[in-house]
C-alpha cells in the first residue's frame, strides 16, 4: 500500500485511468465484433452503419492513448479489407 500523500494520490489517478481505458477498449472490441457478426448476415447498409461505428471507436481508443495510432491504423485497414472479401 501506497505510504505517502503523492503515491496515495497516484493510485487513485491510476485506478480511475484503468477503468476509463478499459471502458474504451471494451467499446471498441464489441463494435469490432458487431461489424463481424453483420459481415457474416451480409447486409450490406447496416455493416457500413457499423463500420463507420467502429472507425470511430478506434480512433478515439487511439486519441486518448489506449492503443496506438499504427495499432489503430492497422485495425481499421483489416476490417475494412475482411469486408470487401
Amino acid at each position: 500500500m501506497p505510504i505517502t500523500k503523492s503515491a496515495k494520490k497516484a493510485l487513485r489517478q491510476s485506478k480511475r485511468k484503468k477503468a476509463i481505458n478499459s471502458k474504451r477498449s471494451r467499446a471498441m472490441k464489441e463494435v469490432v465484433k458487431k461489424v463481424k457478426q453483420l459481415k457474416t448476415t451480409g447486409e450490406a447498409q447496416e455493416t457500413q452503419n457499423m463500420l463507420a461505428a467502429a472507425y470511430r471507436a478506434i480512433d478515439k481508443a487511439a486519441k486518448r492513448g489506449v492503443i496506438k495510432k499504427g495499432a489503430a491504423d492497422r485495425k481499421k485497414s483489416r476490417l475494412a479489407k475482411s469486408l470487401k472479401k
